[in-house]
C-alpha cells in the first residue's frame, strides 16, 4: 500500500483493494509453503514449535492445498484486476520465498540477501499496479526496504540465535556474529543516501530527506553500539521503516502519470 500511495496518481480505490488482497494472498501462499516444508525443522525452535503443522492440527495435504489455492487465487487477481505487471511480480516473490529462500536458511547465509528481495518487491507491486511501469522511483521503493531489512532482521536473529543453531539455519547471527553486525551497520549508512534520493527524484520533498535522516541518525546509532560490542543489550531494537512517513509528503510531490492498471 504505501508503493502505491507514493504514486503522485494514487485516486484508484478498486485497484488499491485488489492490490492489497492479491498480494495479501501472495504473502499467504508464501508463508503456508514456508511451513509446509519446514515441521522438523520449526518442531525445535521455541518461536515455532506451535505452528499448526508442528501440532498436526492440519495435515500436509491441507496445508499444501491451502498455499496453492491462495498462491493462484492472489496471481489471478492481480492479473485479473491491477495489471499483469504487478502479478509477474506477485508470482516472482512467491517462487523466490518459497522455492530458493526456504531451502537457502539450511544451505548459506546468502538466504539473507535473497530473503531481503523478498521484501523489497512489495512496495514496488504497488508503484507498478499504479503507473504498469518499473519506473526508477519503483526500483527506489524497493531499495529502502532492501535496504532497512539487514539493521531489522540481523538484530531480531542475534536474540534468536540460539534458536536458529539448534534448527540448522545458517544465519549471520551463528555463522560469524562479526559479519552480522557488520552487515547491519552497512546498510544502515545505505539507508542515508537512499532517503536523500527520494526528493532528488521528484517523489517527495525536501522534507522527508531531513525527517528520514532524523531516524536514520537514531538507528545508524544503535547500529554502531551493536556493531563495537555486539550483546543482547546493545542489539538495535526494530525501527519503523522510514518510507511510510512518504506517504504524508506525496502530496507535494510532481504530477505524475495516471494510473494505468
Amino acid at each position: 500500500m504505501c508503493g502505491y500511495a507514493m504514486t503522485p496518481a494514487a485516486d484508484d480505490l478498486p485497484t488499491l483493494l485488489s492490490l492489497t488482497v492479491g498480494t495479501a494472498l501472495c504473502i499467504t501462499s508464501a508463508n503456508a509453503y514456508n511451513q509446509f516444508v519446514e515441521p522438523p525443522y520449526d518442531a525445535q525452535m521455541s518461536r515455532t514449535r506451535n505452528r499448526i503443522l508442528v501440532r498436526k492440527a492440519v495435515s500436509p495435504l491441507h496445508a499444501w492445498s491451502f498455499a496453492t489455492l491462495t498462491g493462484l487465487g492472489g496471481v489471478g487477481l492481480l492479473a485479473a484486476a491491477v495489471n499483469p505487471l504487478t502479478a509477474a511480480l506477485g508470482a516472482a516473490n512467491l517462487v523466490l520465498y518459497s522455492s530458493v529462500y526456504t531451502p537457502m536458511k539450511r544451505m548459506s547465509i546468502a538466504n539473507t540477501w535473497v530473503g531481503a528481495v523478498v521484501g523489497a518487491i512489495p512496495p514496488m507491486m504497488g508503484w507498478v499496479a499504479c503507473t504498469n511501469s518499473l519506473d526508477p522511483e519503483a526500483w527506489l521503493l524497493g531499495a529502502f526496504l532492501y535496504a532497512w531489512q539487514f539493521p531489522h532482521f540481523n538484530s531480531l536473529a542475534w536474540n534468536l540465535r540460539a534458536d536458529y543453531s539448534k534448527a540448522g539455519y545458517r544465519m549471520m547471527a551463528v555463522t560469524d556474529p562479526k559479519l552480522n553486525a557488520r552487515v547491519s551497520l552497512r546498510y544502515t549508512l545505505a539507508l542515508i543516501p537512499l532517503v536523500t534520493l527520494a526528493p532528488y527524484l521528484d517523489m517527495t520533498s525536501w522534507w522527508f530527506a531531513i525527517d528520514g535522516n532524523i531516524v536514520n541518525a537514531v538507528m545508524l546509532a544503535g547500529a554502531a553500539n551493536f556493531w563495537r560490542k555486539r550483546d543482547d543489550k546493545t542489539t538495535a531494537p526494530s525501527f519503523c521503516i522510514v518510507i511510510c512517513r512518504s506517504a504524508g509528503y506525496q502530496k507535494f510531490s510532481r504530477k505524475g502519470p495516471r494510473c494505468l492498471g
